[in-house]
């Protein structure tokens, strides 16, 4: 799914779970927490740049991106291009992140471990959809 999609998903999902957090946070917490689910789903990608450095031995997919960011964000198609069958390993990698990620959050903020683990899932739902088809 592209970065932008992702970007809409985190942004409905945040806002969504912000409902139930809006007696027990201040506006400006709620405020943070929605910039966090929106950033957070759509930079839990960044992992990909480190799959694909296992795979191929170098950054150039990183660089590439870095060169040329606002089509890196628009239109993602040719920054994996020459890269096959990553699906399960980005959904591994999601998993792996995410549950290190809720878990150490759960000893600080149980809501916001939550909130995040909500948003992670969400991230990980949207990638299965479309890798399988449905999206």
């Amino acid at each position: 799914m592209y970065s932008r999609e992702h970007f809409v998903i985190g942004a409905a999902v945040s806002g969504l779970l912000l409902v139930p957090l809006s007696g027990r946070f201040s506006t400006s917490l709620l405020v943070v927490l929605f910039s966090y689910g929106v950033l957070l789903s759509v930079f839990v990608d960044l992992d990909h740049f480190v799959l694909t450095r296992f795979r191929t031995g170098d950054w150039r997919h990183l660089r590439a991106c870095l060169a040329d960011p606002t089509a890196a964000f628009g239109d993602q198609d040719w920054v994996f291009e020459d890269i096959d069958d990553m699906e399960h390993e980005r959904i591994l990698s999601h998993v792996l992140l995410g549950g290190l990620l809720v878990g150490g959050l759960a000893v600080l903020s149980p809501a916001v471990a939550v909130f995040t683990a909500v948003v992670l899932y969400c991230h990980v739902l949207a990638d299965l959809l479309r890798d399988n088809g449905y999206a």
